[in-house]
């Protein structure tokens, strides 16, 4: 009888217990639990401590309230051009409304996933593979919009959608890598030539500028050394005019110049000597003279033994004179051309008669005139 008892007691204490753990629900934050009583609708616990009739009231969900994400498995998409592309998308979402998400539709989660691929093959339907490709945000938008709407009436909300990628066909992939690798191509030849271009241009400009300062340089320098060779010429001018020299000193700074003038293979300019045609003039003058002074004694008067001693006298002196120039006539010739006679002087024994020449061999300054 004791041991019916106790069991009584302890059967007792354990619907107790039983009947107290399921009228005590304790919601965790960021979740809501549907409640029904007899499998009727009946209220949604909140986070906190909640009490419930037991053998009466039954959770019939947790409803997660945080934003969730799923990523969908990619989907088989035909683009307008005829080509089957590969897309995967990521689905933003939360719920809004407990009760709505779980009787409005058996399984909201499957029901997006499947809007989510009809929506996505009717937009991607309409465009080219290259405007799918490069109309990202654009698709993402008609999504949401397409997506919020429907699922709205499920207490979902759908936040954001995202296609993380679109694969095209490998046959396709290897003419874009083709296409690509081409445009590069060309846009890296495209910048070497604009390179070169600039390059070629900037050296032109450079050479350019460096001609042109070349130029003004030597114009400068020109300027510079004919204005300073002028000046020493204007120089040595006033201090010879200063000086007053002698003929003797000019005499001997023109026997000085004349190695200088002939110095050279290619000079054709032969110069001869002032003090060979003032000789040649003086012995013209002095026979001259003579034969004048004869002409003018009276014919009775006349010696001939007298005037031919005279003429001897005369032919000698002038045969010395004629001598001593052509001596001197060779030490010129000996000291501007190193030894070997110019080929534009006479010989020494065919110097002309005083008769022959005239003033027409002489320039006004008492030069010899230059052949």
């Amino acid at each position: 009888m004791e041991v019916v008892i106790g069991v009584l007691i302890f059967v007792i204490a354990l619907f107790a217990v039983i009947t107290l753990v399921r009228s005590v629900r304790i919601v965790p934050q960021q979740r809501h639990d549907v409640v029904e009583r007899l499998g009727k609708y009946k209220r949604t616990l909140s986070p906190g401590l909640n009490l419930l009739v037991p053998f009466v009231d039954a959770v019939r969900t947790k409803v997660d309230m945080r934003e969730q994400v799923v990523s969908f498995p990619p989907q088989p998409v035909i683009t307008s051009d005829n080509l089957v592309v590969s897309i995967d998308t990521v689905l933003y979402f939360k719920v809004v409304d407990p009760v709505r998400a779980t009787y409005e539709i058996a399984n909201f989660l499957q029901a997006i996933e499947q809007l989510t691929v009809t929506t996505l093959r009717n937009v991607i339907g309409s465009l080219d593979l290259e405007r799918a490709l490069t109309s990202r945000e654009e698709i993402n938008r008609h999504l949401s919009g397409v997506l919020d709407e429907t699922t709205g009436r499920w207490g979902v909300k759908v936040t954001r959608v995202e296609i993380k990628a679109i694969e095209p066909p490998p046959s396709i992939r290897d003419s874009m890598e083709k296409q690509m690798r081409a445009e590069r191509d060309r846009r890296a030849a495209i910048l070497t030539a604009e390179g070169v271009k600039q390059s070629q241009i900037l050296t032109a400009e450079g050479d350019k500028q460096s001609a042109v300062l070349r130029a003004d340089g030597d114009r400068q320098a020109r300027i510079l050394t004919a204005e300073g060779q002028a000046k020493a010429i204007r120089t040595v001018f006033n201090a010879i005019h200063e000086a007053n020299p002698s003929q003797k000193v000019l005499a001997y700074q023109y026997l000085q110049a004349l190695p200088q003038i002939a110095n050279g293979t290619a000079n054709k300019v032969w110069i001869v000597p002032t003090e060979l045609t003032r000789a040649l003039e003086g012995m013209g003058g002095a026979l001259g003279g003579l034969a004048n002074m004869v002409g003018d004694l009276p014919s009775s008067s006349v010696d001939a033994s007298a005037v031919e001693r005279e003429a001897a006298e005369a032919a000698e002196a002038a045969a010395k004179e004629a001598a001593a120039v052509n001596a001197q006539v060779r030490a010129a010739e000996a000291q501007v051309t190193g030894g070997d006679g110019p080929k534009g002087l006479p010989a020494p024994d065919a110097v002309p008669p005083a008769s022959a020449l005239g003033s027409a061999d002489y320039n006004g300054a008492g030069e010899p005139e230059r052949a």
